[in-house]
């Protein structure tokens, strides 16, 4: 996307951030050969799937483990699309899980009007209903740039969305500072709450600071330019928007308050914009937490996270940012410093299930940040029946790469090797799945994933065929054909030690054992062994 997102330059002094606030980083290519990704993020439903918007009005999902994302959602009739227009933002309901609902942002055909609109889940949980309920729509005539594009719930359970003051230079309506327009503006809804009153499938929360006085009752706060990209600290609730300057600052503000008012156009970042000279009072508007001029080829903020990972791939509260143009990517943490200088146009950045980091390329990649280790891990996944049981996993790491063991799910644990250094074992347990249906969960292992897929509690029948086994003197083998749910395991057993299994000693739903037997050259006319598989017992004879 090519709003300006406001380039980090703070007016703090540029500093190093020394080690070992931060490991050896690097950026590892999850996917490419997107088209005009703008945004990231995931559902919150425990299936760890990344969820990857497009420009022109689709949303790709991504599967754990896969590099192919396949298509969610695709309104691409529906959106008008080029320069900052576009499908821009998306955002799932915090019960998601249970209700299946999400809301997308986008300019409309037609007129380029800004709509917020929900869709559903289907019953194939990787492609969405195409059923549309229309929320909000705000006309954004004449200009195509300033669109804002976020949505994101906040910790008390609204929908926040980040509206830009409607485009041009200098915002001529004043949009940004009129109570009256949504342009321009953080609004807040409560998406599960009609106004039957207002007639609108949402209602503002009774604490926003216009309802009940002069101004929309959907306002959270004024005085913004161009909100891109806003985000919420998963631990504390803060609210941290990169709000776009025009040609000399950009700025990053937090916290975002009821009723506050950040400045625009009266100020951009911290300075009188000159367009209302009169009315420059700081004490009228809240500074932004820091800004930064438009240096070294900087010139859209590119709004970031929190980072409250369990990897500890950064420290603990840092804030993680970075400017469309330059292709630098910024932390903040007091000061600002640069990790990486790319060449990527970041359009977004994301935030997975786990907290860990993303970085969106408008060029077609999506990228995750993550520790510089030579690391591996064998196996890469495990099966598990619904009893559960406990495995480990081995780590080979080159030494000196510390590393950290997390999961993501509450019935998968490690119970040994949570950190490392160099090569190391990971143990953990599963517990029992008292649900009919299979479960999947993570272990990350500094940026690499292994897969725990357990099933569902399900009555196991075994069945086999044949019945019995006859062998012929000089000897030979069989095949014996075992149909049982793919959720039930089921091992082999022989009674015999002349009477072998050479294929199939274990296996999970359908399968075959395969026997042998050498030549038999006893006295009795004929020798009697048996296999058991599950509850089934096969009996085999091999005549003189």
């Amino acid at each position: 996307m090519k709003p300006r997102h406001v380039a980090y330059l703070v007016t703090v002094a540029l500093m190093c951030w020394s080690m070992p606030l931060f490991a050896e980083l690097r950026l590892a290519t999850v996917v490419g050969g997107l088209s005009a990704p703008v945004f990231v993020g995931h559902a919150g439903d425990g299936t760890n799937r990344l969820f990857i918007v497009e420009q022109r009005g689709t949303i790709k999902v991504l599967r754990p483990g896969s590099s192919t994302p396949t298509t969610f959602l695709d309104i691409q009739t529906k959106v008008l699309s080029g320069g900052e227009q576009g499908l821009l933002g998306l955002a799932f309901h915090p019960r998601y899980f249970w209700n299946g609902r999400f809301f997308v942002y986008y300019t409309r055909r037609g007129d380029g009007a800004l709509v917020i609109a929900e869709y559903g889940a289907s019953t194939n949980s990787d492609i969405a209903s195409s059923t549309e309920t229309m929320l909000l729509t705000i006309p954004h005539p004449i200009q195509t740039n300033h669109n804002g594009g976020m949505l994101a719930f906040g910790n008390d359970g609204y929908l926040y969305i980040g509206v830009g003051d409607g485009g041009s230079g200098n915002d001529p309506p004043n949009n940004a500072q009129n109570a009256d327009v949504l342009l321009g503006k953080i609004l807040r809804l409560n998406v599960d709450q009609p106004d039957p009153v207002a007639a609108t499938r949402y209602s503002s929360p009774p604490d926003n600071p216009f309802v009940n006085r002069t101004g929309r009752d959907e306002i959270f706060a004024v005085g913004l330019r161009n909100p891109w990209r806003f985000s919420f600290d998963r631990l504390t609730g803060q609210q941290w928007v990169g709000d776009v300057g025009q040609n000399v600052r950009e700025e990053v503000d937090t916290p975002i308050v009821a009723g506050g008012n950040y400045g625009w156009r009266v100020y951009e970042g911290a300075s009188c914009s000159n367009v209302d000279p009169a009315l420059c009072n700081p004490a009228n508007f809240i500074t932004p937490l820091f800004d930064f001029s438009h240096v070294n080829g900087r010139c859209s903020v590119t709004g970031g996270y929190v980072y409250r990972g369990a990897l500890g791939v950064l420290a603990s509260g840092t804030y993680l940012y970075g400017d469309f143009c330059s292709g630098e990517i910024f932390a903040w943490n007091d000061a600002q410093r640069l990790l990486f200088d790319t060449t990527m146009n970041i359009s977004s950045f994301g935030e997975d299930e786990q907290g860990e980091l993303y970085v969106v390329d408008l060029n077609g990649s999506l990228s995750r940040i993550v520790s510089d280790c030579s690391l591996t891990m064998r196996p890469s996944t495990q099966s598990f029946d619904a009893a559960g049981g406990s495995s480990e996993v081995g780590v080979t790491a080159s030494a000196g790469c510390s590393w950290t063991a997390a999961s993501n799910a509450p019935w998968l644990h490690v119970i040994a090797g949570a950190r490392g250094n160099g090569n190391g074992t990971v143990q953990y347990s599963v517990d029992a799945n008292a649900s009919a249906s299979a479960r999947t969960g993570l272990l990350t292992i500094e940026g690499q994933i292994y897969i725990v897929i357990q099933s569902g509690n399900v009555t196991c029948s075994y069945a086999v065929s044949p019945s019995s086994g006859p062998l012929p003197q000089p000897g030979g083998g069989g095949i014996i054909a075992v149909t049982a749910p793919a959720e039930c395991t089921w091992t082999a057993v022989s009674n015999s030690p002349w009477l072998l299994i050479t294929v199939g000693a274990s296996g999970r739903g359908n399968g075959q054992v395969i026997y042998a037997a050498g030549a038999y050259i006893g006295r009795a006319q004929s020798r009697r062994g048996a296999i058991t598989i599950a509850t089934s017992t096969v009996p085999v004879t091999q005549s003189r």
